[in-house]
């Protein structure tokens, strides 16, 4: 029997793995509907996310939102995005930044959801580890590469780079990203996203 979103909230929940979150009553950060059309799967909350109880909720989110060409409004409201990260949990801070996603966190939840999610046409990975997991790249294929050549995995995936504030060096390095990658990403969410005639 097919499990239903509220009963992989709660088992997500109830998971071993995240009883440490559970017990101070951090609650999994992600969204995911019947109807959603594009998937985005970024790396994980930051403590702001955290703390706030909304994905993207900062200057990376703002950007994320740019990039799309929607609103604030339209991103926290619609039922056609879901925003699936590699860690439904904020990982904790690194030495240069935040601490990777869990290794197989993805693995175990990602499939159940997605398997709700009978209307998605096209999955945006934001990042390397997203690009990683969904692609099946080994470790020797850049991010840099993957970002270059999205075409060849349009439609069913557009992977870009992390609109991290940490990576404004990468975007002032390869400005074709702006010029040649943005564009049509906005279309193809424009496309997906425009209502039912």
């Amino acid at each position: 029997m097919e499990q239903s979103f509220q009963a992989i909230y709660e088992a997500i929940k109830k998971d071993a793995e995240n009883k440490s979150y559970t017990a101070k009553h951090i609650d999994p950060l992600y969204s995911a509907h019947e109807n959603a059309k594009i998937v985005i799967v970024g790396q994980a909350p930051g403590i702001k996310a955290e703390q706030s109880k909304r994905f993207f909720n900062d200057k990376s989110g703002d950007r994320l939102r740019d990039w799309l060409g929607v609103t604030s409004d339209f991103f926290y409201s619609t039922d056609k995005l879901a925003i699936l990260p590699m860690d439904f949990y904020y990982p904790g801070k690194g030495k240069s930044g935040d601490l990777s996603p869990r290794k197989d966190f993805a693995s175990k939840w990602h499939p159940q959801l997605l398997k709700l999610m009978p209307n998605v046409e096209m999955t945006l990975l934001v990042g390397r580890y997203a690009q990683k997991y969904y692609l099946h790249q080994k470790n020797n294929i850049t991010l840099t590469q993957t970002v270059k050549n999205f075409q060849t995995y349009l439609p069913t995936y557009f992977p870009i780079v992390h609109p991290s504030p940490l990576n404004q060096r990468w975007l002032k390095k390869n400005p074709w990203f702006s010029t040649e990658v943005l564009p049509i990403l906005r279309q193809k969410v424009a496309e997906i996203l425009q209502p039912e005639p």
